[in-house]
């Protein structure tokens, strides 16, 4: 998929946990896990902007696309 989370990049940063995060945001540490490996379908902005606020970030931090490879997409 050629959108790419980088919430542990996030968390690295912020040296914060998957289950403290969790906390902050109001989602299960389960949700939290499949937004964060890119299985994720869809995010609420309610959830990225709890999320931005619970990493003081920006929406930008946390997503980026990244161009699908020409011979395999």
């Amino acid at each position: 998929m050629p959108i790419v989370v980088d919430i542990d990049v996030m968390l690295a940063r912020r040296k914060m946990s998957v289950g403290d995060l969790a906390d902050r945001v109001g989602i299960t540490p389960a949700n939290l896990a499949v937004l964060k490996n890119g299985r994720a379908k869809a995010v609420r902005f309610t959830t990225l902007a709890a999320l931005c606020e619970a990493l003081n970030c920006q929406p930008g931090d946390l997503l980026r696309w990244e161009a699908e490879d020409a011979a395999g997409g």
